[in-house]
């Protein structure tokens, strides 16, 4: 590509009143002309933020990445966006998901960059900042944020997520106390990074390594290893390649490589998140991806990665077992090979040579932790737009279960209610949770790992049978119906479940089915109505107006619909 030819030379390069100004601007901003001129204008765009732990190092990556762009040539601007942190930012960061992707389209679009190397990691920034950029269409490179280290507490290796539901669960039960506790708060994240699970962040950004929007093995580097700052820096060195070639995500981002994706993550044993998430950035590129093609693709896929919370190891072990080359290695037969990756020619020139080094952290298909993908998708008269359950974390003897249903109607009235001596829930009830879909929580929270009554965890009972309109953390486990849809709030059948009907879940036949009548239904729907607007002004208006469904990806409408965009006219 001849200087010329790059996106930015329409603000630096012609002779325009508006071409100078933005020369004299750079100027004020310390950069002689030698250093940006003629060159490809890579921006760095970062979710660094001192409240998001998952991400607090990207700072410092991000110096990494604009070295590699100063060492190919290139000229990186670092743009801060929006952090999303999963572990603070309420009701939940999913309710903002579409406002970063709204941020990445539009600073790429508005600024004269050529190119863009996306830093994120923590659940909802991986697919935000991917849909955003596929909007725009522009070169780039997505650098994961890294997991963190494995936790730790007296002698024993803790998965954060998943061991902290788990040591909940036994302080509720009696079974430890304060002191405990306050030993496993430091002991749960010991570093920077995100979730070392095989979470929701893990899944994300396995899923864009998938995608081949990443450099080779980069979703599994430990955020605090030095190799992590070379992965950084090699993006960087090839976002600027990438402009050169002008090969842009449309590229990259293709039918077939949606399907490696969800192939991917089905047998990571990965986050049900990543259903909602990849069928939202599917549809930014122009791909048709439906909960129906995940479970076509489960049927085909055992589950290889022996990872928590369906499994044993975490993140590091996954990464020093070979990581994701090696993991897709063992899936040859079922991928795209020949489809292209910002690395390779072909997704077959990048896997080849890649080894496991650890047969028990990544299995080999003969001996596979299941047989199927770890993520079902349920049909029935409770879900009519389907829902989906990660069997492989959940109790066998609950897969087929039918029970009388406890309904809540909303999160607040199952905390204060859920250990009420009154309700008489036992192991076999089914708990219900309705109002936290995508309207509903508003945002869809990970409220679907209903908590189990502290009497039944004294008893030890560890899993019951749980649906909401809700998500769950992909570090979660336990017989969750999660995702149902259509949502309570906007009519769906969920909304019309009494206490004491009967409800039946059967993974194998994928379905879920309330054992009502259409006509006790049909009279039931008579007597609903709809709950009455939450928001009167701002965002959360914009977002209650535009937010679609679960099954189709919780975008905005007005973003997932077809329609050119002009680029800006410069002057």
């Amino acid at each position: 590509m001849r200087p010329e030819e790059l996106r930015s030379h329409q603000w630096y390069g012609t002779d325009g009143l508006r071409s100078f100004s933005h020369r004299a601007r750079t100027r004020q901003l310390g950069y002689l002309p030698e250093e940006h001129l003629g060159k490809p204008v890579i921006a760095v765009l970062n979710t660094w933020s001192d409240i998001n732990p998952c991400h607090v190092h990207l700072r410092d990556r991000a110096q990494a990445v604009k070295r590699g762009v100063w060492q190919a040539g290139g000229f990186p601007l670092e743009f801060p966006v929006s952090t999303l942190s999963e572990t603070f930012q309420k009701p939940t960061p999913m309710l903002y998901r579409n406002l970063l992707a709204m941020e990445t389209e539009e600073l790429l679009r508005s600024y004269p960059v050529d190119g863009g190397v996306l830093l994120g990691g923590c659940d909802k920034t991986t697919p935000a900042l991917l849909m955003g950029a596929a909007s725009v269409d522009l070169p780039a490179v997505f650098v994961p944020a890294g997991p963190m280290l494995p936790g730790h507490w007296r002698n024993e290796v803790l998965g954060s997520g998943t061991d902290m539901w788990k040591y909940w669960d036994d302080k509720r039960a009696g079974l430890i106390g304060d002191c405990e506790l306050a030993e496993l708060e430091s002991g749960l994240a010991r570093s920077p990074g995100h979730c070392m699970t095989m979470g929701t962040a893990s899944t994300l950004t396995a899923a864009a390594e998938a995608l081949g929007v990443t450099v080779p093995g980069a979703s599994s580097i430990p955020a605090v290893d030095s190799g992590h700052d070379r992965m950084a820096a090699a993006s960087g060195m090839r976002i600027v390649e990438l402009v050169r070639q002008d090969l842009r995500l449309s590229r990259f981002l293709t039918s077939d490589a949606y399907e490696d994706a969800v192939a991917t993550v089905l047998a990571l044993g990965g986050s049900t998140n990543a259903v909602i998430h990849l069928i939202a950035m599917a549809g930014r590129s122009g791909v048709r991806l439906t909960l129906d093609d995940f479970d076509r693709i489960a049927r085909t896929v055992p589950v290889l990665a022996n990872l928590r919370p369906g499994g044993q190891y975490l993140m590091e072990d996954f990464h020093f077992a070979g990581g994701l080359p090696a993991f897709l290695a063992q899936l040859t037969d079922v991928l795209h090979l020949e489809r292209p990756t910002v690395a390779h020619d072909s997704l077959r020139e990048q896997l080849a040579g890649a080894t496991v080094h650890n047969p028990e952290v990544i299995r080999p298909r003969t001996k596979p932790l299941a047989d199927e993908g770890g993520v079902a998708v349920l049909r029935g008269n409770l879900c009519p737009d389907g829902a989906v359950i990660k069997h492989i974390a959940a109790e066998p003897h609950l897969l087929r279960h039918t029970g009388p249903a406890v309904v809540f109607d909303d999160y607040r009235q199952m905390q204060r209610t859920i250990n009420d001596p009154a309700l008489g829930i036992t192991a076999d009830h089914v708990l219900v949770l309705r109002g936290s879909g995508p309207k509903g929580g508003p945002g869809m929270p990970e409220y679907g790992m209903l908590p189990i009554p502290d009497h039944l965890l004294k008893q030890g009972v560890r899993d019951m049978v749980r649906l909401s309109d809700a998500r769950m953390s992909g570090t979660s486990y336990g017989a969750c119906v999660l995702h149902i849809a259509p949502e309570s709030h906007v009519g769906g059948p969920l909304a019309l479940v009494r206490t004491g009907d009967l409800i039946t879940l059967d993974v194998e036949a994928r379905s879920l089915h309330l054992d009502v009548s259409d006509e006790e239904l049909a009279r039931r729907r008579e007597a609903w109505a709809p709950p009455p607007v939450r928001y009167g002004r701002g965002y959360g208006a914009l977002y209650d107006e535009q937010i679609t469904q679960a099954d189709t990806g919780c975008d905005f409408a007005f973003l997932a619909r077809e329609g050119e965009v002009p680029d800006p006219y410069v002057g």
